[in-house]
């Protein structure tokens, strides 16, 4: 299973709605799914719960839990403690069901990774943000939620980029995602809907002025350097040469791809926008969805989402912000 999506009977466990995704996987709908017919499309209509663990005398482990699928209840997803409270998977989608309401937002694709450990709902927001004439970014609102106990449950500006299906990552402020913890008040916490929602419709106001400023900014050789530098910074020295000589390497090697997409980038090169902060950041965007994760489709999703490549976009956008300050 190299994509890590997980399969039930030969069928992947994800529906999709619109572009076909990289993996070419799951359920393809034709129109626009309400939360009922994803949840059923994604093979995500089962139930997790949490049972006692038990010692070889069958005495209780105090504090200690095992979170399993009702369907699969011998695959043990994870161990959490007795204040650990499941999501499940339909109230997850009762999040989205109240931006869904009157078309204000649309199930653009929802699946399982590691056979069930992990889940998310990635949902299309109304409107765009028009960069230049033909450069036009698209809003979306991605939500992860692991089963496993390895992390809260996660909300995160996911806008792409039209011309090159770039995945940027944006923060809710200073934080790289909104989070809720698995605690007992976890489904009122999410169904906070207005709350969230003027977090929501603020920040990608925000995010819309922020970036049509960074077209705005053209890069000259010292500044794309500086900038490429303090997001792929070299390594300090290490006590191992050959550990450090490989980061070395990688970082020198991550600037000179960033810098190629940069200059050569799809879409790069579109009137007023190419040489500008905005081209910078989706060169390096590019490197981290189209180039790097090649290398390890297993990786690929969980990367460009969740994990190194979506901390480095991340950590980018946010150097991307301070210059615009300035």
């Amino acid at each position: 299973m190299a994509h890590n999506i997980e399969i039930i009977n030969g069928e992947a466990s994800m529906f999709y709605y619109g572009k076909t995704p990289w993996h070419g996987l799951g359920t393809d709908l034709k129109k626009p799914a309400t939360s009922s017919e994803a949840i059923k499309a994604a093979k995500l209509d089962w139930v997790v719960e949490k049972r006692q663990l038990f010692l070889d005398n069958n005495q209780p482990v105090k504090n200690k839990f095992a979170t399993v699928r009702t369907d699969r209840p011998e695959n043990v997803l994870g161990i959490v403690g007795s204040t650990y409270t499941p999501l499940q998977n339909t109230d997850a989608f009762k999040f989205f069901d109240s931006i869904v309401i009157d078309n204000q937002a649309m199930y653009h694709t929802a699946g399982s990774l590691l056979e069930g450990k992990v889940v998310w709902i990635l949902a299309k927001l109304p409107g765009e943000i028009k960069i230049t004439g033909e450069d036009i970014t698209k809003k979306y609102l991605l939500l992860s939620n692991s089963h496993d106990g390895s992390s809260a449950v996660q909300i995160k500006f996911t806008p792409i980029r039209v011309v090159c299906n770039n995945t940027l990552t944006m923060a809710f402020g200073d934080q790289q995602f909104l989070s809720v913890y698995h605690q007992r008040d976890i489904k009122a916490r999410l169904n906070d809907v207005p709350k969230l929602l003027n977090i929501i419709n603020s920040r990608y106001t925000e995010i819309d002025a922020t970036l049509k400023e960074l077209v705005k900014i053209q890069m000259t050789d010292i500044t794309l350097e500086k900038y490429l530098l303090d997001v792929f910074p070299d390594p300090k020295r290490k006590k191992e040469e050959k550990l450090y000589e490989y980061e070395l390497s990688r970082a020198k090697t991550n600037r000179e791809w960033s810098k190629f997409f940069f200059e050569n980038g799809v879409g790069n090169k579109l009137p007023g926008v190419s040489g500008s902060l905005w081209a910078t950041l989706n060169g390096i965007t590019e490197l981290i969805d189209h180039k790097v994760t090649k290398q390890s489709q297993d990786r690929k999703l969980n990367t460009i989402w969740f994990g190194d490549g979506a901390a480095v976009k991340a950590k980018a956008y946010k150097l991307a912000v301070g210059m615009v300050s300035v």
